[in-house]
């Protein structure tokens, strides 16, 4: 299947263009005049603009419109209202003394009524343009003129300020400036752009032809990577499994419930493969995911990305880019880092390595009561290995070469060699089989184990988990140095590299039409090779990079299933490979294709054998991916606690998310509130008994305002229209910044989290069928309820709900209760046992995660998890479990059965007396 006829298909089932919007104002949404286009003063209508924008700070729903047509129209043969900026940019109100500093949050924007891009480029080019006093400016009215009749919109006349009112019966140009608020998204010209792609060179090879071939998953991947993963975040074992495939497969798809890190495991990924000599392309659907993932990168060592999310940061990139870049680290400083992650790494070998001695000399001690009634016959077997100078380890290579597999003459005459050692070695005779010595040397080991033990006190690891902390952030700390180094090395700044990173900042300077010229001309090989890591919306990759297959080697797709395959097609061909995440079980990405078109299309262009991949209608860029490729499971959980997720994790999730979070002091944390309204009604899709008591949440929240934020709420836009109206007239913007407030629909969250959130349903009982379903929609209403990180208060006026709703509020009235214990046997049941007899708290086999806890002991905040035995799977297990439970923020206490001489009252004495210092 080519990749050209792919995107020609797609192309016929994209919009054509962007919507014709004439009317840029609306009920509660007036445009508000500017005596200057960068200053607006105080006053209640600005000050509740002010506010509305920090409600929905990561949506950007303020744009400032320079030159407007306003008044009326003939257009498409019907008379229409008319109030059009003929430029747009998105901003933020910056507080100052006098009033509000407006401050560009994004790209300068012609109006999407003119489609000739020749003559768009030629009115974004005219100088000065939206510069300070260009509305002013002599030539600036004959620029009005100009693209007002590009637009298809002759003006009567043009005016230098706002008209006190408006002439509806005329078409005015006015030259002044005015804010507005819009949450319309561009569908920018997906067609055009489609069309265009399907004619470039190189697409069989990028990440776009290998999503859809039939055999994505092995075509041209490499053997599998062994080398050990480093980077400097902290990884589980299934993350850095998926760093390991990125590296040789085409498609590595990844999927989780929110907070299963995710979001790490692509940074991680994305770090990687920039620090293995390649560039990435982190493409996401929403401005807060590109902000997540940006700060994220910043946060953890490593190389700094390039940030254009929703184009805020355009100016800066710019401005950085002009500037030009130092010489960047040479090779001596990179044999240095090198040196640095060697010495590094090293020292975390020997730490892991004695903890790893240790733990395998507790592990044989703890065999030898099963072995004990048996010594005596094995002594008389093999009795060198019990000998106090016997030499275990070349029994252990004698044994080895003894059973080594192989067919022919040579093999067996090299394994009867070997056997004749090993009976010379363990002093058995030629009637003990080989089975018998393999016996007897692991008691022997056991036995030594448990001598050498008892001489030395016993196993204490106190130091060493310290120690191995401390090693692990060393490492991680010189890897990011390292990373961070090479990335913006000298050998990536060559001089053509250099010459393509200006050309970016002469771009990015220009307007959108003009900037697609100009980054067409640009050398992507150099530029990716002085930049090799970007990270943005899928929105903002076709203004911001060349249109060049294959320009990375990897593109990054994050929630991909909120993504469609017309949108996801440009940024998939940008790339060799791809690592592609998402949940299907959240929000999914509307389309408004028919079932008929995707038929036809599908027909004429002879993809009839693809519908099942093709059908853009219900399959999502992520469906595709996990079509061609293994999907990696994230099943760890680290943003809420048990009772905000358990219900999700039941199901949505099919009991697979393993709770990292869990811990004694929030097992049994009542976390959800339902406040239930009485004699509430629905007027204009407005339930306003649940508006008032959603503020009333509010407000008792207020006195002690959550760190990460409050937010309000609910699946239907008129009832949070309404709630954001209540919001505004109860709270100015100092008080909306000071409580994190947000506010919007369950859409509008996708991806976002707050610590507490504020959900009105909007129902009554007496609602037709269709609003019930809307809100008992799986997908949206397992985002309502896992947005909250600490505490979640559903607002309802229903009495009778059923089916999904009716089982989240049965689940939220019901108090959580604590984990079902495992049995403990042996050691560990003894220890338990004293402590109790002690009347200390003790529950055996505590889970977090997929990990169990030996003993939990103690109660609430105060608990620690007391480590009796090596773990069953092994010592690798063991560390991997130690590691996860100090990340997630637990006191743990070793009590292996070696340190008090396998007496359990002197083990639980000590251990009571412990718990008490921090």
């Amino acid at each position: 299947m080519r990749a050209a006829t792919i995107l020609a298909a797609l192309a016929d089932l994209a919009p054509a263009g962007a919507e014709r919007v004439f009317d840029v104002s609306g009920t509660g949404r007036p445009l508000i005049w500017l005596p200057e286009p960068e200053q607006a003063p105080r006053g209640a209508r600005l000050d509740r603009l002010a506010a509305l924008d920090a409600l929905h700070r990561d949506e950007r729903i303020l744009r400032r419109g320079l030159a407007f047509l306003v008044g009326t129209a003939d257009v498409d043969g019907g008379r229409r209202r008319i109030r059009l900026p003929l430029l747009a940019q998105p901003v933020r109100l910056d507080r100052t003394r006098r009033g509000y500093r407006v401050v560009p949050a994004g790209d300068l924007e012609l109006t999407a009524l003119i489609e000739d891009r020749q003559l768009a480029a030629r009115l974004e080019a005219a100088p000065g343009l939206a510069g300070p006093g260009w509305l002013a400016a002599a030539g600036s009215a004959a620029w009005i003129s100009a693209a007002a009749e590009a637009a298809g919109l002759k003006p009567d006349q043009v005016v230098a300020a706002p008209p006190r009112s408006i002439d509806d019966t005329a078409l005015t140009a006015v030259a002044a400036a005015a804010l507005f608020v819009t949450r319309d998204v561009l569908a920018g010209r997906l067609r055009d752009t489609l069309l265009s792609w399907a004619s470039r060179p190189g697409l069989p090879t990028t990440a776009l032809a290998r999503l859809y071939a039939a055999d994505a998953s092995t075509d041209e991947a490499g053997p599998a990577d062994e080398e050990e993963v480093l980077s400097p975040l902290p990884l589980s074992a299934a993350q850095r499994d998926v760093v390991r495939r990125t590296r040789t497969e085409p498609v590595v798809v990844v999927s989780g419930a929110p907070g299963n890190g995710k979001s790490h495991t692509l940074v991680a990924a994305a770090l990687d493969a920039v620090d293995r000599g390649g560039s990435v392309l982190v493409a996401t659907q929403s401005v807060h995911a590109a902000q997540v993932l940006g700060e994220l990168l910043r946060r953890h060592p490593g190389p700094a990305p390039v940030l254009f999310g929703d184009a805020e940061r355009r100016e800066a990139i710019a401005a950085d880019l002009a500037g030009g870049a130092a010489a960047g680290p040479d090779d001596r400083v990179l044999r240095a880092d090198a040196a640095a992650v060697d010495a590094a790494r090293d020292r975390l070998d020997a730490v892991r390595a004695g903890i790893v001695a240790a733990l395998d000399a507790e592990r044989l001690a703890g065999t030898l009561p099963e072995w004990q009634p048996l010594l005596p016959a094995l002594g008389h077997d093999a009795p060198g290995v019990f000998a106090p100078d016997a030499d275990l380890t070349a029994v252990h290579r004698a044994l080895a070469d003894a059973t080594r597999a192989g067919a022919g003459w040579w093999h067996r005459w090299r394994r009867g060699r070997a056997e004749g050692r090993l009976r010379r070695l363990t002093g058995a005779g030629a009637d003990v089989p080989v089975a018998g010595l393999r016996a007897a040397l692991t008691a022997a080991d056991a036995v030594r184990a448990a001598a050498r033990l008892a001489a030395t006190g016993g196993t204490d690891l106190t130091a060493a988990w310290r120690a191995l902390t401390e090693a692990d952030d060393a490492l991680a700390a010189a890897v990011g140095t390292a990373m961070r180094h090479r990335a913006t090395s000298a050998r990536r700044w060559t001089p053509d590299a250099r010459r393509a990173a200006g050309g970016l900042g002469a771009a990015l300077r220009a307007g959108r039409n003009r900037r697609r010229e100009l980054l067409a001309g640009l050398d992507a090989g150099a530029l990716v090779r002085a930049l090799p890591l970007w990270v943005g919306t899928v929105a903002d990759v076709e203004d911001l990079l060349p249109p060049v297959a294959g320009m990375f080697d990897l593109v990054v797709l994050d929630e991909a299933a909120h993504i469609d395959q017309v949108r996801a097609a440009p940024v998939l061909a940008r790339a060799r490979h791809a690592l592609v995440a998402g949940d299907p079980r959240q929000l999914r990405f509307v389309s408004f294709v028919a079932d008929v078109d995707v038929t036809a299309t599908l027909r004429r262009h002879g993809l009839e054998h693809c519908a099942d991949r093709l059908d853009v209608r219900r399959s999502s860029a992520f469906d595709v991916a996990a079509g061609a490729a293994p999907v990696s499971w994230l099943g760890e959980h680290h943003r809420s606690v048990p009772h905000l997720i358990g219900f999700s994790a039941r199901r949505f999730y099919d009991d697979r998310l393993e709770l990292v979070t869990r811990h004694p002091r929030n097992e049994r944390a009542d976390v959800i509130d339902v406040v239930t309204v009485a004699d509430a009604a629905i007027v204009d899709g407005v339930n306003t008994a649940e508006v008032a008591a959603a503020l009333d949440v509010v407000r008792a929240l207020a006195a002690d305002a959550p760190p990460g934020g409050i937010a309000v709420v609910s699946p239907f836009r008129a009832q949070a229209d309404a709630l954001e109206a209540a919001l505004l007239a109860a709270y100015d913007v100092d008080e909306i910044e000071r409580l994190g407030l947000r506010s919007g629909t369950v859409h509008a969250f996708q991806g976002s989290e707050a610590d507490v959130v504020v959900a009105s349903l909007g129902l009554v009982d007496a609602d037709p069928p269709a609003r019930h379903r809307f809100v008992a929609e799986p997908a949206l209403f397992n985002v309502l309820v896992t947005r909250a990180r600490r505490r979640l208060t559903v607002v309802t006026s229903l009495r009778s709900a059923g089916g999904l709703v009716g089982d989240y509020l049965a689940y939220a009235g019901q108090p959580p209760t604590a984990p079902d214990p495992a049995p403990a046997d042996g050691w560990t049941a003894a220890v338990a046992e004293e402590l109790r007899r002690l009347g200390v708290p003790v529950r055996p086999g505590y889970p977090v995660g997929r990990w169990r806890i030996d003993l939990c002991v103690g109660v609430g905040a105060d608990a620690v998890g007391a480590i009796c035995a090596v773990h069953p799977e092994g010592v690798a297990a063991h560390l991997e479990r130690q590691r996860t439970l100090l990340r997630a923020g637990w006191r743990l206490v070793d009590v292996f059965a070696s340190r008090w001489s396998d007496d359990p009252i002197r083990a639980a004495l000590d251990l009571a007396a412990r718990i008490g210092r921090p």
